[in-house]
């Protein structure tokens, strides 16, 4: 008699309870480089005493050069760190003016291999220039980040050569670490989408097209003075990914994350960051395509968020500014181009039903989480106070003292416009609230339950309901199964508002991530509110078990995790039902 032992992966109609993804565990834990509860004090020492000079004519020759400086945290010296100054705007306004106020790029290990500073690689050291509060940046960080991975950032005391050179926001770096630290992976093509324009006055300045994504042609050359590659290459998928937003916009989801692109539309509208894709200025984001294949959106540079220094135009009085129509497409205000021209991505988004109405519910959200103002008030009194002699003490600092606590609830005119934060948030919220696109009435969505074989969601006011599941390791790629309150599929009581479907993907043993969205003629309203950035997952309970057959098995009958007869195929985990003479065995075999 012959004995045969097998082991197999077994996986009965038994699904572990859902829990909801946290993306926010993936941002720098209290006491790292972007606490917002001290005040570091940076050193920075050149052998150069030249430094400056070298480093402005830098700035205009060769941008990407560096020169070595000592830089000293805590007691720790770091040696020959490579610096040079970074911006725009930010540089050209205080170095025309003589005022050593600059922001700097610091680069730990540009000389060094692997030298870091608390656990990275870059700083990257913002003037506040255009902030009179020294927080928008970080204040609007805070809002970003619950929707959509961004850049941290909180503030800092610069020294250089000895002297106090002022208070600074520490803005994190989008570069590989970002990458890993949010999609787990570092190698795809990554473009900071800002073009060679440059803000000073400087004769024969070269100009080129916004990073608008609007589509020139195949010629990768043609978009190089308008994106600025970081990775090693990537060319190519920019093109393609302009091209299909141009020629193929019904394939647009294969090519774009556009759920997280949705979401940064979004935030920008709400709060007003008046500096980025889908408002004035078309600039201030990264894109970086994940090994599924999709470009996602990274904002960046948020210090023009609440109204920021664009108040100013004259096209913008006070009223006018907070009532900017978050549906706008058209070109920026004095503009010549058509709106599928000038941001082709936003018109053909929110020229789509169907996207348009994830972006309603988006922006609902972000008024619902995110415009509390105790709470940004409190934020903004404990950054302000640790900071105040931080502050007090910057003689290069372009406003005042006053200008630093009264601009945090009013607009600041000088000749120009600084919007308030509390002033933007309360005069924005109550215009979008009064919105008749966004005041529109959504289904409700409660007690999203995951039971032994069934996944169960109460809505009303509906008239569909969907489960949106993925196995992606990339937390994308979502698809769609139709939930159902008819007594059928597993639907207990028809017509009772619980909405039901059998969970998917039980056989391939891999934990699963979803979400629920309803849709009525009107709105759609999402469960988890912040999907798809945060969604429930659940896993199929598996089991290692060990059989002994006392004869040769035989093959009764393969079928799926449903009970139905198949034919197995490549890869698909199947139910596979053996008699060792006895009795009938059954097992999930990979």
């Amino acid at each position: 008699m012959k004995k045969y032992t097998f082991l197999f992966f077994v996986c009965p109609f038994v699904l572990s309870a859902q829990s909801v993804y946290n993306p926010q565990v993936l941002y720098d834990s209290p006491g790292g480089i972007f606490d917002e509860d001290s005040i570091r004090i940076i050193d920075l020492e050149f052998d150069n005493q030249n430094y400056h000079n070298y480093l402005v004519n830098s700035w205009f020759y060769s941008p990407s050069e560096r020169i070595p400086a000592k830089l000293t945290l805590n007691g720790t010296v770091y040696d020959s760190v490579g610096v040079r100054y970074k911006g725009n705007s930010t540089f050209c306004l205080p170095n025309d003016n003589l005022n050593p106020k600059v922001p700097y790029n610091i680069d730990m290990n540009y000389f060094i291999e692997e030298q870091q500073l608390l656990g990275y690689n870059k700083m990257k050291l913002a003037n506040a220039w255009m902030d009179p509060t020294f927080v928008k940046q970080i204040v609007s960080s805070n809002i970003y980040r619950k929707y959509l991975p961004t850049g941290e950032s909180n503030l800092l005391k610069l020294n250089v050569q000895g002297n106090y050179l002022g208070l600074y926001v520490n803005d994190e770096s989008i570069n590989k670490q970002f990458l890993k630290k949010h999609f787990d992976e570092k190698s795809g093509p990554l473009f900071k989408c800002d073009n060679i324009d440059r803000f000073c006055d400087t004769s024969g300045a070269p100009s080129a097209m916004p990073p608008n994504l609007y589509y020139m042609g195949d010629d990768t050359t043609l978009y190089y003075d308008s994106y600025d590659m970081k990775s090693t290459q990537g060319w190519e998928e920019l093109v393609n990914l302009v091209k299909v937003i141009d020629l193929d916009f019904q394939n647009i989801d294969s090519v774009l994350n556009v759920d997280r692109t949705l979401w940064a539309f979004a935030v920008n509208q709400v709060i007003q960051n008046l500096d980025c894709y889908n408002t004035y200025y078309i600039h201030n984001y990264y894109l970086y395509q994940t090994k599924d294949g999709l470009f996602q959106m990274i904002p960046w540079d948020l210090d023009n968020s609440f109204s920021g220094a664009i108040m100013g135009f004259d096209f913008w009085s006070p009223s006018n500014i907070y009532e900017y129509d978050p549906y706008f497409t058209g070109p920026s205000l004095g503009g010549v181009t058509q709106p599928w021209e000038e941001r082709p991505l936003l018109y053909k988004l929110l020229n789509n039903t169907h996207y348009r109405k994830i972006y309603t519910a988006h922006i609902n959200t972000i008024i619902e989480e995110s415009l509390d103002t105790s709470a940004i008030s409190t934020n903004i009194d404990n950054l302000q106070s640790l900071a105040y002699n931080a502050a007090l003490q910057d003689y290069n600092k372009a406003f005042s003292m006053g200008d630093y606590y009264s601009n945090v609830n009013n607009p600041l005119w000088t000749g120009w416009g600084f919007g308030g934060i509390l002033s933007t948030i309360n005069e924005r919220k109550q215009y979008l609230l009064n919105h008749p696109e966004i005041s529109l009435v959504s289904p409700i969505i409660n007690n999203v339950m995951l039971n032994t074989n069934l996944i169960t969601a109460e809505v009303s006011n509906a008239n569909s309901v969907e489960l949106m599941a993925t196995t992606s390791e990339y937390n994308s790629k979502f698809q769609s199964f139709t939930m159902l309150d008819d007594g059928t599929n597993g639907d207990i009581v028809a017509n009772d508002g619980v909405y039901s479907v059998i969970p998917p993907f039980q056989s391939i043993g891999l934990e699963v991530k979803f979400y629920i969205r309803s849709e009525n003629s009107d709105a759609i309203k999402l469960n988890p509110q912040r999907a798809e950035y945060e969604f429930y997952t659940y896993s199929p309970a598996t089991s290692i078990l060990e059989s002994t057959f006392t004869e040769n098995p035989v093959l009764i009958k393969i079928t799926d995790i449903l009970g139905r007869t198949i034919t197995p195929t490549h890869n698909i985990p199947l139910l596979y039902i053996y008699s060792d003479g006895n009795v009938e065995k059954r097992f999930i075999v990979k």
